[in-house]
């Protein structure tokens, strides 16, 4: 008899579809454990900003595996923006930000509004300007034609190791 559906036929639908749902997740692997966060590998972005960007992109050689990348980008109509951001080994943000735009003004966007502190950090033979901020703190490098920033919620002292590992080359 079509068009007689019961209450109790809908019933036995809904356990054969629970039953069906709880065989399936039974046998689907997951590991709640496991880290969600998955590093990047910025290799090709990095070759293709040193190749496009008019001044020596920055990455850092020889930090610990503990240092996992998380994000990268370039965007030529950013004014050169080049932006490769990492987890130290405390889980605290760091990133290297570089770009051809009026040196303070990056500064500050990329610092969610960071100010100059007046003081230096030394780092690897450099004065690096020391910025510190409501969400981020900076080291802020500035030379000619390129601003360069190490940025993030990560202290100083991991932000000038950051710093003392960048190698800024062209392709």
């Amino acid at each position: 008899m079509r068009g007689k559906q019961t209450v109790r036929g809908m019933f036995q639908s809904m356990a054969v579809i629970c039953a069906a749902a709880g065989v399936i997740y039974l046998f689907v692997p997951h590991d709640d454990t496991a880290d969600p966060l998955q590093p990047v590998d910025y290799g090709v972005e990095l070759v293709t900003a040193r190749r496009a960007a008019p001044y020596p992109v920055a990455a850092p050689e020889g930090l610990t595996g503990e240092w996992r990348p998380t994000s990268v980008s370039y965007s030529r109509k950013d004014e050169n923006a080049w932006h490769l951001g990492f987890l130290t080994p405390e889980r605290e943000y760091a990133a290297v930000e570089q770009s051809t735009g009026a040196p303070v003004e990056y500064v500050v966007k990329v610092t969610h509004d960071a100010r100059d502190t007046g003081k230096t950090q030394q780092v690897a033979g450099r004065a690096w300007e020391r910025w510190e901020g409501p969400k981020y703190d900076a080291l802020v490098l500035r030379e000619e034609g390129v601003t360069t920033v190490v940025t993030g919620t990560a202290s100083f002292e991991r932000l000038g190791e950051m710093a003392a590992a960048l190698t800024a080359k062209r392709a």
